[in-house]
């Protein structure tokens, strides 16, 4: 409530003290929340890697937003560190997180820490754009550009059978 001022004046460092006070339980939603407040410096002063500990606990836990917001800021780390960031979005995008499918597809169509893989890419990026990503969507329309038809088969093919498998042993 402090966070957002919702019936109660805002003030990010009295919701950032009650963050810490559940986090520090293990309470994996105020962890993330703790560490998306520490990363954009609400109520604190901002520090990447404190925000990245944070983050990492409630990913442990499974959140799937902390995962997807932990490899983004591996990839947005000087130098990027893929393949913290590769791990990351997988683990998100087994649970059907869209972005984190969306990641994985760009990373993939780049050949940032992984081989160029547009079959795979596109895989990716149709299961990010059927949850609805409409980023994912996009990046499915460049990779198709690239490739044959048999490759857009095989990467629907795979796509269908990820999601049949709910998204088990598919990267």
């Amino acid at each position: 409530m402090y966070a957002t001022g919702q019936d109660i004046e805002q003030d990010e460092s009295v919701a950032l003290a009650w963050y810490q006070l559940a986090a520090d339980q293990g309470d994996a939603l105020a962890q993330y929340n703790l560490g998306v407040m520490i990363a954009n410096g609400q109520g604190t002063i901002a520090s990447a890697e404190v925000a990245m500990q944070w983050l990492q606990l409630a990913a442990d836990q499974g959140d799937a937003q902390a995962q997807y917001d932990l490899g983004a800021m591996h990839q947005a780390s000087t130098p990027p560190n893929y393949a913290q960031a590769l791990a990351c979005y997988r683990l998100a995008a087994a649970q059907g997180h869209a972005d984190g499918q969306a990641a994985l597809g760009w990373l993939y169509a780049n050949g940032a820490g992984v081989l160029q893989d547009f079959v795979r890419a596109h895989m990716w990026f149709n299961l990010g754009a059927v949850g609805g990503h409409a980023v994912a969507a996009s990046g499915r329309d460049f990779v198709t550009q690239q490739m044959a038809p048999a490759q857009i088969a095989q990467a629907q093919d795979m796509a269908r059978a990820c999601q049949k498998n709910q998204f088990k042993d598919f990267d």
